[in-house]
């Protein structure tokens, strides 16, 4: 049985979400609340991140398998599924499975060409890289909007509005993240699943227009392409990570499967 810590609070249908590389469950704490009124919900750490152990063997394709064992485990049937960045290439990955009621994904992986991964997978290790040389000077470069702004644009569309807290420990939980490197890695190999299988239940693709990590000009363009029967949703305002920017917009794009 793959156990992964998590958080759940809420009632109603079961919606299960999954974050990206380098993160963890906290990254949906500014909607979680909004969500639990009318869901029963599960924030998932991956194995590898937030307070989950490690994989043997960690890659995207590894981390979607743990992830059906533990909603196997705790007799979650038929979620409503959301996922952010490499999250959301693991919904979408699910989906394809037969294993969700809906999918919603938030600048999902996959949708780039070669070089928009290369891009995202340098930028992501360099961003470690430069976190670590900085070590102990990165509270103090963060706790102003100058310096957040200049670390996490990457991450966040109004990284200076930003609580300094908030970026420190999303620094922290980048640099804590045992499975971080080998799922960064793995990234060349992952493909999303065929499209016809995904035509069956209600999908949503969102992304920030200030998305610089998957860029928003290029990659929400190709998943249009992919998955044309997708309802797609431009954040306007928002960087890869949305949840801080525009948290009441990304619930309610949650709150609709209910409608």
């Amino acid at each position: 049985m793959t156990k992964l810590n998590h958080h759940r609070s809420g009632s109603g249908d079961p919606l299960v979400l999954v974050h990206g590389v380098g993160s963890r469950w906290q990254v949906w704490e500014p909607i979680i609340g909004t969500l639990a009124e009318s869901f029963d919900v599960i924030a998932v750490d991956l194995p590898g991140f937030g307070r989950s152990e490690p994989l043997p063997n960690t890659t995207v394709s590894t981390l979607a398998d743990a992830l059906v064992d533990f909603l196997a485990a705790e007799g979650i049937e038929n979620p409503h599924l959301a996922g952010n960045s490499m999250g959301g290439g693991i919904v979408l990955d699910l989906a394809a499975r037969g294993l969700a009621r809906s999918v919603t994904a938030y600048s999902p992986i996959a949708f780039w060409d070669t070089a928009g991964r290369i891009w995202c997978q340098q930028s992501l290790g360099r961003a470690k890289t430069l976190t670590k040389v900085l070590g102990s000077a990165v509270p103090a470069i963060l706790g102003n909007p100058a310096g957040r702004t200049t670390f996490l644009s990457l991450i966040f569309g109004k990284p200076w509005a930003v609580d300094p807290q908030v970026c420190v420990d999303t620094v922290e939980g980048m640099l804590g993240a045992q499975g971080f490197d080998a799922a960064l890695a793995s990234f060349t190999g992952f493909r999303l699943p065929d499209r016809t299988a995904l035509e069956s239940i209600p999908i949503t693709i969102a992304w920030g227009s200030r998305d610089i990590l998957l860029t928003y000009a290029t990659q929400a363009r190709r998943a249009r392409e992919v998955l044309p029967g997708a309802r797609h949703v431009t954040l306007h305002g928002s960087g890869h990570t949305p949840f801080y920017d525009d948290p009441a917009g990304c619930a309610r794009l949650l709150l609709d499967q209910l409608a």
